[in-house]
């Protein structure tokens, strides 16, 4: 059995612009200076507490928790108007649907969204019933520790030489390496392809249509 896991936002769901201007909207709420859409950029896939305390460049508790809970609410009060913007990649159901009809393949999810916007968003795009272990920092630490990818091969009984781990930004990747998996980095996410290789990756797509090709390559 083969266990392919991905990543959401930039991997699967095309979600950059919503999240920079939601960390922009917290910041201005909480009368800090907003970060640029660039360093926005750089901490989607930590879990929000990891990223807001980069962004704010602090280890204040009660600011970091201020600007999670402040991201959240404008995130909620988003979640109606902004279905449309958080859309698939080109390719990306129909790579879902091949893997899903495969006997010898199981597929997670390994993302720094909570639970709830994970199931949620699933469900809009018709693919909840694809996934067998969903993984999130609700019960693991944040990326880059291998946390996710552990709690997942546990779950599904994969071993990590079958275990495939598919994302857009080095802490994808460095998961990956240190959980003993194999590692695919696209290269239409939000970190550069050459970052990706040179933490590990063991092979990277450029299109969704690539990726079972790259799957065989790493373990069939």
């Amino acid at each position: 059995m083969i266990l392919v896991v991905f990543d959401m936002d930039g991997t699967l769901l095309d979600t950059q612009a919503l999240i920079t201007e939601h960390m922009a909207a917290t910041f201005h709420t909480m009368g800090l200076p907003l970060p640029t859409a660039a360093q926005s950029r750089r901490v989607i896939g930590l879990s929000l507490p990891v990223a807001m305390a980069r962004l704010a460049a602090t280890d204040d508790s009660v600011l970091i928790n201020g600007l999670v809970e402040t991201y959240r609410a404008h995130y909620r009060a988003s979640v109606l108007t902004d279905q449309g913007r958080e859309g698939l990649f080109p390719g990306a159901l129909e790579a879902l649907q091949r893997l899903n009809q495969r006997d010898d393949v199981l597929l997670g999810i390994a993302t720094g969204k909570g639970l709830n916007g994970v199931h949620r968003l699933l469900a809009l795009h018709g693919v909840s019933n694809f996934f067998t272990t969903l993984q999130t920092p609700d019960h693991n630490p944040s990326k880059p520790h291998p946390g996710m990818l552990e709690t997942a091969m546990r779950d599904t009984g994969a071993s990590a030489d079958r275990t495939i781990m598919i994302g857009d930004t080095t802490f994808d990747i460095e998961m990956g390496v240190a959980a003993g998996c194999k590692t695919i980095g696209v290269t239409w996410g939000y970190h550069e392809p050459r970052e990706l290789i040179a933490v590990g990756a063991n092979t990277m797509i450029d299109r969704f249509d690539q990726l079972d090709g790259a799957i065989r390559q790493l373990v069939e």
